[in-house]
């Protein structure tokens, strides 16, 4: 007997598309809150100027099924006949082991015989050649639109260089925002001006700025519990945040480190892959030089532990933010500064209770955080996202975000009571050639302007506010939401 048959795979198709059935959607599968990356699905989905194939790259739990599902729903509610509309799940054993001709003839031959479809592909790179069949439906199905899910996005990106050139738009979902994660939490929030931005505050009033400030405390007392829990939807919102932690290590961090990249990349020795990423962890927000990893993590070579840096990049579990030029001045070596891509992930994967007591752990939490909010607020916008450190003492601005053809953008993170900013540091010494230069504090009485030597002012702004803000900014940049 075929282990798989078409009947075997039509049950699991039926099952994973219930409006076939009842032409409507679960709520408990399409859920009320959207994240922002929903409506910039939506918007370059529907199209009709530019056909795309809409791929969204994201580590697991942050919600990429759940905005298929939602997609589907709008798509239902606009008229689309429910048959027209197929999700496929190639994380699926059965579906998994399917070719993909075999599972698009048995839904053509059973539920909707015409090519002009949405396909729903969930997690496909598991799918066998999945990047030639995305390209043959592309370039043999004119009317069909494709939606697909992948939590390794190099493996996505190889796949567009290899096929989907012209083909293909990649959309990242990184884990929430403290700003959505303060709406699905629907706490009472500030009102804020739709236009109101974070580098423009320089040239507010005192008082303006207060009331500002005044406003954007409500959201202070759930900073803390953002940090700890995270931007994972379903864990945001969980009774127990021990629970939630628990969860977070074995669903987004094991899975991805014991499965997800041992299939993808053929990895023999998984727990060499856990060594390196337990390291990075107690390293995030710092440069971090391959050589001192494999010599701290004896047994370990080189080329392994750069291999396996790409592998937690690919999946989403890190950032790495690289060196950048600023007006000609020396860079030093390039290494790069490693964050993981939430500073939860850290918090449940290094399980210490007192890292949100210790400052200086906070202060690597909070940068970690800043990145992640910046890398993402800014990723189609600017060249790329990296730190600075330069000169003959080698002195450092923690966030670059590098344009090509206009000024910087300079941020240092000094989360700490009272934190100074001397004329020779060098976010002082580098604002007069930079566009805007902030400094993310600790407390909301540490919020204005700071005078400095080279005759620019930089604005603090406590780490809360301006997280905050950057998501305030975000949803008021997409047109047309609700």
């Amino acid at each position: 007997m075929a282990i798989i048959s078409k009947e075997g795979i039509l049950k699991v198709l039926t099952s994973y598309n219930p409006w076939w059935k009842t032409g409507t959607i679960h709520p408990k599968l399409s859920k009320t809150y959207k994240r922002f990356a929903f409506y910039e699905a939506m918007k370059r989905l529907m199209r009709q100027d530019i056909r795309r194939t809409v791929i969204l790259t994201g580590t697991r739990r942050v919600g990429k099924t759940t905005i298929q599902y939602q997609m589907i729903e709008d798509l239902l509610k606009r008229g689309v006949p429910p048959q027209k509309i197929v999700f496929i799940s190639m994380d699926h054993p059965m579906l998994k082991l399917s070719g993909f001709n075999d599972i698009l003839e048995c839904y053509h031959e059973n539920i909707y015989p015409e090519q002009d479809v949405y396909y729903f592909f969930d997690e496909v790179q598991y799918a066998q050649d999945w990047d030639r069949w995305l390209k043959t439906i592309y370039d043999t199905q004119p009317d069909t639109r494709v939606v697909a899910t992948g939590s390794a996005s190099p493996a996505l990106i190889k796949g567009n260089q290899e096929s989907g050139t012209g083909r293909w738009s990649t959309i990242q979902v990184p884990t929430m925002s403290f700003y959505e994660y303060c709406e699905l939490l629907d706490v009472d929030r500030p009102v804020l001006p739709k236009d109101l931005k974070i580098t423009p505050l320089l040239y507010k009033t005192q008082q303006e700025r207060t009331s500002i400030i005044l406003q954007l405390s409500k959201v202070q007392n759930h900073f803390n519990r953002y940090l700890q829990v995270g931007g994972f939807p379903e864990l945001a919102l969980a009774d127990s945040d021990v629970m939630a932690q628990q969860i977070m290590r074995e669903d987004v961090v094991d899975k991805v480190l014991k499965r997800d990249l041992p299939s993808l990349y053929s990895i023999r020795n998984a727990t060499e892959l856990e060594r390196i990423f337990l390291y990075l962890c107690n390293v995030s927000s710092e440069v971090v030089s391959v050589d001192a990893i494999a010599r701290e993590l004896s047994g370990v070579s080189r080329p392994t532990v750069e291999n396996y840096i790409q592998y937690l990049e690919s999946a989403n579990l890190i950032y790495q933010s690289w060196p950048v030029n600023m007006a000609g001045k020396k860079v030093l070596k390039a290494s790069p500064k490693i964050y993981i891509a939430d500073a939860a992930i850290r918090n449940a994967v290094l399980m210490d209770d007192s890292l949100l007591t210790d400052p200086v752990e906070m202060g690597k939490i909070v940068e970690t955080a800043v990145y992640k909010h910046v890398a993402a607020f800014y990723c189609q916008q600017a060249t790329s996202v990296g730190y600075y450190r330069g000169g003959r003492k080698g002195k450092e601005v923690d966030i670059v975000v590098e344009y090509t053809n206009k000024k910087n953008i300079l941020i240092e993170v000094k989360y700490r009571e009272n934190a100074p900013i001397a004329d020779d540091d060098a976010i002082s010494e580098l604002c007069g050639e930079a566009a805007a230069s902030i400094v993310v504090t600790k407390n909301a009485n540490d919020f204005g302007v700071h005078n400095t030597k080279a005759g620019k002012d930089l604005i603090r702004i406590p780490a809360f506010a301006f997280l905050y803000l950057l998501g305030h900014a975000e949803k008021n940049g997409y047109r047309g939401m609700e």
